[in-house]
């Protein structure tokens, strides 16, 4: 017998950590899913139906489980949220309500009085200025090759987060929602415009979350967009496979309308592609990954988008983590959003290099192909820049500086750390208008860009 040497000892048990998906019918735990079989669980109907849309409905769901203080936490956060509230009995049985502070998915979903902090100063409802670039409702054009289309304002669930939180779902008490473009005939204003800018090759379908597209939509503005000759790549976007997984497999109308749109295009030579949207990999189940295996053995093609947030996977090993579960389930991780600057959740929010330190801590622990690229979506709307791009990065007073030559050339886009993680005397400083603005001038003076009174920030 032959003995083989090998160059690496074998890997530790966390090295398939990924692998291990959450198992059984792990709802139960929550009270008033106790009886509830597995048939039912994954009905989406039941889903939508049992989602969770304000205090009353959290308390009857979770029963005792929650305390009373965290409870009323809740209640006051509903209040003061920018975003309505609706989260699915799947994130819900998801929660470690054991410990619902620092549980990663309460933190997306379920705002709380007691964590909200001041936001930006230099913060606006609409950080990336989509309605600027919005030359009909409902479309936005910034990159020149390409356009974001948004035929609905409705979600399955509604993330804390939202950078579109100006538009979607219903109007808050801190929020009256920007009208998009919501039935076929507005939608008609887009496609027509779509079909007279001849370099328009790549089109984004998203809302609010197209998997609240009834099939015959889905498939009208499918074939429709398909029909448009250079029109040549196509996105559907939605959450609904990190929330709501089990509707790829109890509305096989969806499903079916999503398969033939991909199948059109391809015998078309048409890129369409499924990009979903995970933050936590405590959202990936047994349920994933029997959603997942459907897109896949149908050849759909779904990438990922999470967004860096704090006390959700803004830890080197989670990301980490997430990024390995993902390509297990074959779903190609694409990008890491610095979280944008939205209103009421600036306790969210993470630094710029807390980006570029998890970015190296992830490249080499898989294959290129499943390591996504983290990326500063410029406030002003300077588009997509990679994180560690900037002009320059005051550290000191949280300030980063990017160009963006292809989008808006001569132009300065300047993202904000949270004020929070900088020191008290600069903290201090931030409290001045008159601070403010030297501050970023100075930044935009090291950065080298010409034409810093067209600052959008």
């Amino acid at each position: 017998m032959i003995e083989i040497l090998h160059a690496k000892p074998p890997a530790p048990r966390e090295a398939l950590e990924h692998t291990q998906l959450l198992q059984g019918e792990f709802w139960r735990k929550i009270p008033a899913y106790r009886e509830v079989d597995e048939k039912t669980f994954l009905d989406h109907l039941w889903q939508q139906k049992h989602s969770v849309k304000t205090p009353q409905e959290l308390l009857t769901t979770i029963g005792k489980v929650a305390s009373s203080e965290f409870i009323e936490d809740a209640r006051l956060g509903f209040e003061r949220a920018p975003m309505a509230v609706r989260v699915s009995p799947y994130a819900i049985s998801l929660i470690d309500w054991n410990d619902p502070y620092r549980d990663p998915i309460r933190t997306q979903f379920i705002p709380l009085a007691s964590r909200l902090i001041s936001d930006h100063p230099r913060l606006t409802l609409d950080s990336l200025h989509e309605q600027q670039d919005s030359p009909v409702p409902g479309l936005v054009h910034r990159y020149v090759d390409k356009a974001l289309f948004l035929p609905l304002a409705v979600c399955p669930v509604y993330c804390r987060f939202c950078t579109r939180s100006y538009a979607i779902g219903p109007d808050t008490e801190e929020v009256d929602k920007v009208t998009l473009a919501r039935t076929p005939a507005q939608w008609q204003d887009a496609f027509q415009y779509i079909a007279e800018r001849p370099e328009l090759e790549d089109i984004v379908v998203s809302g609010g979350d197209a998997y609240q597209l009834p099939p015959k939509n889905l498939e009208l503005i499918g074939n429709a967009l398909l029909d448009i000759p250079h029109v040549r790549r196509m996105r559907i976007a939605t959450k609904g496979p990190a929330i709501m997984p089990m509707k790829l497999l109890t509305h096989p109308e969806w499903t079916d309308a999503l398969t033939a749109i991909v199948d059109r295009g391809r015998r078309s030579g048409k890129e369409v592609v499924l990009h979903t949207h995970f933050n936590s990999p405590n959202e990936i189940t047994w349920i994933t990954e029997k959603a997942m295996r459907v897109l896949f053995e149908r050849g759909i093609v779904v990438r990922n988008q999470s967004v860096l947030i704090r006390g959700v996977n803004d830890d080197p090993k989670t990301m980490r983590l997430l990024v390995k579960r993902l390509g297990h389930l074959n779903v190609h991780p694409y990008y890491v959003y610095m979280h944008d600057l939205v209103r009421g959740v600036e306790d969210l929010r993470t630094t710029v290099q807390c980006a570029i330190d998890i970015e190296k801590f992830v490249r080499g622990s898989t294959a290129g192909f499943n390591t996504p690229t983290f990326v500063c979506d410029a406030p002003g709307g300077g588009g997509k820049r990679d994180v560690h791009s900037y002009d320059f990065y005051d550290r000191e007073n949280g300030i980063a500086v990017y160009s963006a030559p292809s989008v808006k050339p001569g132009q300065a886009f300047v993202y904000f750390d949270p004020i929070d993680k900088l020191t008290p005397e600069v903290q201090a400083r931030w409290v001045i208008p008159e601070m403010q603005d030297e501050m970023i001038r100075a930044a935009i003076r090291n950065a080298g860009i010409q034409g810093e009174e067209l600052v959008l920030a």
